[in-house]
């Protein structure tokens, strides 16, 4: 029988480290993620891809198509030539968006469409060949949304290659975290969020990841702050409390493949 509430866990970018990638996989297999986000391009992939031959029955992989190297520490090269797409070291641009003037980003370039198009089709036709569980698409810093036809493009290659699950065109909404929490208590953020859920389907979005040098040292200034939070949605995925809220509110936990 189906809950009245539903709820997508998803884990987005595997492969960006081994902090990423051993936070992603034990939080799918011992706590309440059911879906993991692999990144082509970054340098950890190849882990990512052992990690995930293994998974839990239900749960499944997605491509998080991959534009950006946003972090100043650790950069992504393109798995193609795409000039457009990269600066003038090679690696991947930092943002899709500007956030402050000067920035270097997508869209203060003159990209190419076809260029995103051959790079997005590496990507897929890697994790296709890699992974047997990968069943969807998803958008690394919202890329799908950096220009209305990159997004027309996505839509087109999801139905292309029969990876075109989509929650959001399903009815699902986010689950709310207003404000986001900047320390390490996640768990109780998490444990009131979802005790507020209405009936009706949500998804839960974050980036599992050990705290640790290797991802203080990723970010720099910022790295103590995203470690302690990305270590902080670790601990709650696996939490305990929170798998019993999940049984006692009835909360059905679905994967991408159990969309309908």
């Amino acid at each position: 029988m189906t809950s009245d509430i539903q709820l997508l866990v998803r884990a987005d970018d595997l492969g960006s480290s081994h902090a990423a990638n051993l936070a992603c996989l034990k939080s799918i297999r011992e706590g309440i993620v059911r879906s993991v986000e692999i990144m082509p391009p970054c340098s950890w992939f190849p882990e990512a891809v052992t990690l995930t031959q293994d998974l839990p029955t239900g749960c499944d992989v997605g491509v998080h198509l991959t534009l950006t190297s946003e972090w100043p520490n650790v950069k992504w090269r393109p798995l193609t030539h795409c000039p457009s797409l990269t600066d003038s070291q090679g690696f991947l641009l930092p943002l899709i968006w500007p956030r402050f003037p000067g920035d270097q980003c997508l869209r203060n370039t003159d990209w190419k469409l076809d260029e995103v198009e051959t790079e997005f089709r590496a990507q897929i036709e890697l994790c296709q060949a890699n992974i047997p569980q990968l069943n969807h698409l998803s958008y690394h810093m919202g890329c799908n949304d950096a220009d209305p036809q990159i997004n027309s493009l996505c839509q087109y290659l999801a139905d292309e290659y029969s990876l075109s699950l989509d929650p959001f065109a399903a009815g699902f909404q986010n689950v709310s975290r207003n404000p986001k929490s900047d320390s390490s208590d996640v768990t109780s953020e998490i444990i009131n969020s979802l005790k507020d859920l209405a009936p009706g389907k949500w998804i839960l979005i974050d980036h599992p990841a050990f705290d640790g040098p290797e991802m203080r040292g990723i970010c720099e200034a910022q790295g103590a702050r995203v470690a302690s939070e990305r270590q902080g949605f670790t601990d709650a995925c696996c939490s305990p409390i929170v798998a019993q809220l999940i049984r006692e509110r009835g909360i059905e936990l679905l994967s991408y493949g159990q969309i309908e």
